[in-house]
């Protein structure tokens, strides 16, 4: 390929044309339909399909076949089929159009729909996680084909129900089995790095468990002077059960099934990421006052991050509001579990490991009920293939002036395990352009618009080498 051309046509694809539909498409409340019960009546999500839609049919791409799929109740897809000019064979390239809850206290200035460039940055809800995927997976076709490149037969599909966990995925999948024929490479955009300065590759994904549990003592409150010492508190007996879930001390998970050991292979690569960036896994985060990380060793950290499991008391009911809180042993309290598990556990057993704690002798005999039950398995990419491993060394050497490194990710994508099982002898390239400060699911989301160009003219690299391997 000519790679003055590729650079030329990439930063030019995103200057005139991704950046204005981008920023339209900031400005869709496309809520994914967990957060949003009636996403079918308000169209939201809809309306995002069909403006990327439109883009993607304006595109100088002869033979591309762009659809709206939809299975009855389920949220709508879009796929996009570019035929190649090179070999038989499938890439799949993977992003999601639905965004997190728009939150409040967003800066001055700034709003989860409305688009705003400051800095070399696009600020909005959606825009990095993960809007940008489908127009960065285009553009890198239209570069390869404008710079003489070859590439395989392109498959984009952008669902709208990621942020939900893509319960409809699997439907999806089973239903385009036969149109997606044989994937070789899967290219998902919707990961991130450690900084800005190289391009960062997600090699493993953690799973996760989560319930919600309550603990009722009284069918009613009673006042505190008479009940207490006489009742036990539903909090004291629920303090007890997550005693049995994890060390309050140190934070470590006590459950054996939420524990695996971890590959060597991850190890080595997580001390290279972190003497790349030296200093990021703290830096990024907003500490309060003293706080301090758990513990000073950044390989620690990241291990901690990546492959080791963790628990998270995302929500509570029962608990009155400060200026509320009369003098009442309140009857019940209520806690969201969330677990975080290493990438190769098995989550529904860590799931059942956890629901024996809860249930089982609990203190008093305290009513206990679980509800909000849910388990995902998380993923461990296959070992690099050499021909991608020479394609991130040219992009490390030729775009980004660094080498590539990976990464570990707390968070998970569903659709990467659904694919490796469907597709297990295909590579998985999963990057992306966020960063530990792009603020995706909270106030003041931004996408790095360089880094954006650069991971898009890394995946068209990828598409050539993968086309001539």
């Amino acid at each position: 390929m000519d790679r003055s051309v590729l650079t030329r046509t990439v930063r030019g694809l995103w200057d005139d044309d991704i950046l204005p539909s981008l920023s339209d498409l900031v400005a869709l409340p496309a809520i994914s339909p967990a957060f949003d019960p009636r996403w079918a009546e308000h169209g939201h999500l809809a309306a995002a399909v069909e403006h990327v839609r439109a883009w993607v049919a304006a595109r100088d791409l002869p033979g591309t076949a762009v659809e709206v799929v939809q299975l009855p109740d389920r949220t709508p897809l879009l796929l996009v089929d570019v035929p190649g000019t090179a070999g038989e064979d499938t890439v799949l390239m993977y992003g999601h159009l639905d965004k997190q809850p728009p939150v409040a206290n967003w800066s001055p200035g700034l709003g989860p729909w409305t688009p705003v460039v400051r800095d070399g940055r696009l600020y909005g809800r959606g825009a990095a996680d993960d809007g940008y995927s489908g127009y960065a997976a285009l553009a890198a076709v239209e570069a390869v084909r404008a710079a003489g490149g070859r590439h395989a037969r392109c498959v984009v599909l952008l669902e709208t129900g990621e942020e939900s966990g893509s319960p409809d995925l699997p439907a999806y999948l089973e239903h385009l089995k036969a149109r997606l024929g044989e994937v070789s490479l899967v290219v998902c955009l919707d990961s991130g790095g450690n900084d800005y300065q190289r391009l960062w590759l997600t090699t493993s994904l953690r799973g996760l468990a989560q319930v919600t549990v309550t603990v009722k003592v009284l069918e009613g409150g009673q006042h505190s002077g008479m009940a207490s010492g006489i009742v036990p508190s539903s909090f004291r007996v629920l303090r007890q059960l997550l005693d049995r879930l994890e060390d309050a001390r140190t934070g470590e998970v006590l459950i054996p099934e939420a524990h695996v050991e971890i590959p060597a292979n991850r190890v080595a690569e997580v001390r290279e990421a972190v003497a790349s960036a030296p200093g990021v896994l703290v830096s990024s985060v907003p500490w309060a006052g003293g706080t301090r990380p758990v513990t000073d060793d950044e390989v620690e950290l990241a291990l901690n991050g990546g492959w080791r499991p963790t628990l998270s008391i995302t929500g509570a009911d029962g608990l009155p509001k400060p200026d509320d809180a009369g003098n009442v042993l309140r009857p019940a309290t209520t806690l969201v579990l969330s677990f975080r598990l290493p990438p190769t556990a098995d989550s529904a057993a860590a799931l059942e490991a956890v629901r024996r704690a809860l249930t089982t002798d609990v203190p008093y005999g305290a009513e206990v009920e679980l509800s909000r039950v849910e388990a995902a398995d998380g993923w461990n990419a296959p070992e690099l293939a050499p021909w991608l491993r020479q394609a991130l060394d040219t992009a490390g050497e030729e775009v980004f002036g660094a080498p590539w490194r990976t990464v570990s990710l707390g968070g998970s994508i569903p659709f990467m395990g659904l694919l490796h099982e469907a597709y297990p002898q295909a590579q998985f390239l999963v990057t992306g352009a966020v960063g530990p400060d792009s603020n995706c699911h909270v106030p003041d989301e931004w996408l790095h618009l360089d880094q954006a160009a650069r991971v898009t003219e890394a995946v068209a690299l990828v598409l050539d080498a993968h086309a001539r391997r």
